[in-house]
């Protein structure tokens, strides 16, 4: 399903969203996290796929590949860890950022406990953040969360919380374990009263943003920015800095999410906050969200010109697609939620009035973030066909040509 969005606006950027989300946070943020060793030094890949793009006929198709982000896999890896920094120092001003992802502080940080929700790689961002500043992490997983995912977040240290309910059902367990006990949610998912370390992790996104503007300069700018939902946080992170950056002459932006996890489409159909029409329960495990972040709406309803749902059957292809590098592309790994948004490309090619709705034509160029590599290896070999492993061998090679 695709709606397109009457509330969006191309105006320069506004004062009262630019006090929240600004690109000299973003800087600052990419700074403190330049020297933590639980990033791959410098930015990731921006990968071109000229033979996809005349299949898709559009001008240009670009992949910012957050798959090797770090050994997280994920783009979560930029998140979690600025929130976790920037609300210890709110506790410890005088403590320097290099210095506290360095372990510096840990004698100090003994009896801090950092908890949050998780699809997967936000609790393994967080676990890892935590195991580096030296605190405690607890992490309550949903009854949908693989083991093979619980035991990846387990592995840095944290204390694993399992519920029988959904992905809000954890953010809700999370949120009373941490008053019962004295503990810190941080979580990109915002509520009543709990909006500045969402921020912060939102913050650490727009660290895309500004790795793309560097890796293109002199090019023309990408015309349209496919982005995935969840609870919006990654998109408004996103968006945010893009619209900062270009103003008024912002790309056509678009979100895409599981049709059983349409709490953004849902959102725009309703002009506020809402929650998902359907089961939640998805392939793409990383957007199966039912509610929308308040906060991240903020951002997203003036700015998405487009929101869409896809079946999980799209997702799985654009892995395949991805994966087998047809067409003399580079081969990519992409988990099932990093695919999500190329499905959203193939099935806007797949309808011309969807395509013509969203000015897809073949003036476009379009750009994709694959936000997870195989974070879930044997999800990954079953979907594909073949291990990640295997489909790096091959981006190896075709790289050395």
């Amino acid at each position: 399903m695709l709606m397109t969005n009457p509330r969006a606006v191309r105006t320069a950027y506004p004062d009262d969203l630019k006090a929240l989300l600004n690109l000299a946070q973003a800087q600052q943020s990419r700074r403190w996290l330049a020297g933590w060793d639980g990033l791959t030094p410098g930015a990731t890949p921006l990968r071109d796929l000229p033979g996809l793009a005349r299949q898709l006929g559009v001008a240009r198709l670009a992949v910012k590949d957050e798959s090797v982000r770090s050994p997280l896999g994920s783009f979560k890896a930029l998140g979690a860890p600025i929130a976790l920094v920037r609300q210890l120092l709110r506790l410890h001003p005088g403590f320097d950022p290099a210095r506290l992802l360095a372990g510096a502080y840990g004698e100090a940080l003994q009896g801090y406990t950092a908890i949050s929700a998780t699809d997967g790689n936000h609790g393994r961002g967080l676990a890892a953040a935590c195991r580096s500043v030296g605190c405690r992490c607890v992490i309550v997983l949903h009854a949908q969360v693989s083991a093979e995912r619980e035991a990846a977040i387990a592995a840095y240290g944290a204390q694993i919380v399992r519920i029988a309910g959904d992905y809000d059902a954890s953010v809700e367990e999370a949120a009373r374990l941490a008053r019962a006990n004295g503990w810190q949610v941080i979580s990109d998912t915002s509520y009543a009263g709990y909006e500045d370390i969402p921020r912060d992790v939102m913050q650490g996104y727009a660290i895309l943003a500004l790795e793309v503007a560097e890796q293109t300069a002199g090019q023309p700018p990408f015309t349209h920015v496919i982005v995935q939902g969840g609870v919006g946080g990654l998109a408004a992170g996103l968006f945010s800095a893009l619209w900062e950056q270009q103003g008024a002459a912002r790309p056509h932006l678009l979100v895409v999410e599981p049709r059983q996890a349409d709490c953004l489409l849902q959102s725009a159909i309703q002009g506020r906050p809402a929650r998902a029409t359907g089961s939640v329960d998805s392939v793409m495990a990383g957007l199966a969200c039912g509610e929308t972040s308040p906060l991240a709406w903020r951002f997203l309803q003036p700015s998405v010109d487009a929101f869409m749902t896809i079946e999980d059957a799209q997702a799985v292809q654009a892995m395949q697609t991805l994966a087998a590098g047809g067409a003399g592309d580079i081969p990519i790994v992409a988990g099932e939620s990093g695919a999500a948004g190329l499905a959203a490309l193939q099935a806007l090619h797949a309808d011309p009035a969807a395509a013509q709705a969203t000015h897809l034509d073949g003036h476009a160029r379009v750009l994709l973030i694959n936000t997870e590599g195989a974070t879930a290896p044997a999800v990954y070999r079953e979907l594909v066909g073949e291990s990640a492993q295997a489909v790096r061998q091959r981006q190896a090679a075709w790289s050395s040509q």
